[in-house]
């Protein structure tokens, strides 16, 4: 190939990239410019504008507004789950691989985790408030928290499964037999090798459970409200506050791009690790 063409298709792969990146963040761009506009000047469809602060002040200090509780909330609810899904998958991942097992076992509780997690949550929703009501569980962390944690489940089984997998049975032997018990070999063998997994799994779930909104919906009240039910909360049957809603769901953002910016590295490391050998 000429040094010519390939200085042509080096040119065409970056404008492509440019482009997908131009489509991929232009959402965001404009949550962002609406977050600093009035509402008059958001409804005309102003390009250029002053910026304004009143909207993130009337989100987080406004007497009407309990934003700050709901984020507390979601913080709460997103960080508890995380921890429970992260104990339970890799526990059932360890038991799955590296179990004597039989594989129809295996493959019945994979198969029925992909079937699980392809219903969807606001089918559920209903009978989880059913059942919680009766017991205590409506309207309280404790609730959403195992809700959140049994929809995200699923997918960390699956790749915590793989993680685990690909940690060399030689090291669990050796292990075994210099008289380790499991949750010796767990702590100490494990889940050292599956940290990239841990973080990456770890992050998607809390993002997951960050972001759901209709069980979150259905569970909760004001006292317990997540960040999305407080954002749907902007849309009233007469009107739409949308710049108010623009600054909260910038807010709402933070976490997330935290998270990622901190542990991109094992995101990155945990997402190829099972991919290449």
């Amino acid at each position: 190939m000429s040094v010519t063409a390939t200085r042509q298709s080096t040119f065409l792969r970056h404008a492509l990239l440019i482009l997908a990146a131009i489509i991929v963040l232009f959402p965001f761009l404009w949550i962002t410019a609406a977050a600093f506009k009035t509402q008059i000047a958001l409804l005309m469809g102003r390009v250029l504008f002053a910026p304004t602060l009143h909207n993130f002040a009337d989100v987080l200090f406004s007497s009407t507004s309990d934003y700050v509780r709901n984020f507390t909330n979601s913080l709460i609810i997103g960080l508890a789950s995380t921890a429970l899904v992260l104990f339970v998958a890799t526990l059932a991942a360890f038991s799955l691989n590296r179990m004597k097992w039989p594989n129809w076992v295996m493959h019945s509780m994979l198969g029925w985790a992909v079937i699980f997690h392809m219903v969807p949550p606001i089918t559920l929703a209903s009978a989880w408030y059913s059942m919680f009501r009766p017991i205590g569980l409506d309207n309280s962390y404790l609730g959403l928290i195992l809700a959140h944690a049994t929809l995200n489940l699923p997918m960390a089984l699956w790749m915590m499964g793989v993680f685990v997998r690909d940690v060399p049975g030689e090291l669990i032997e050796a292990a075994r037999i210099a008289g380790a018990e499991i949750p010796t070999i767990l702590a100490r063998v494990i889940v050292p090798l599956v940290r990239p997994g841990l973080a990456a799994t770890g992050i998607l779930t809390f993002i997951f459970s960050w972001n759901e909104f209709p069980v979150s919906l259905t569970l909760t009240q004001r006292q317990t409200a997540t960040v999305p039910v407080a954002i749907g909360k902007y849309a009233q049957e007469n009107t739409i506050a949308f710049s108010g809603m623009a600054a909260a769901s910038v807010l709402s953002m933070l976490p997330a791009v935290i998270l990622l910016i901190i542990a991109q590295r094992f995101i990155v490391r945990g997402l190829t690790s099972g991919a290449v050998k």
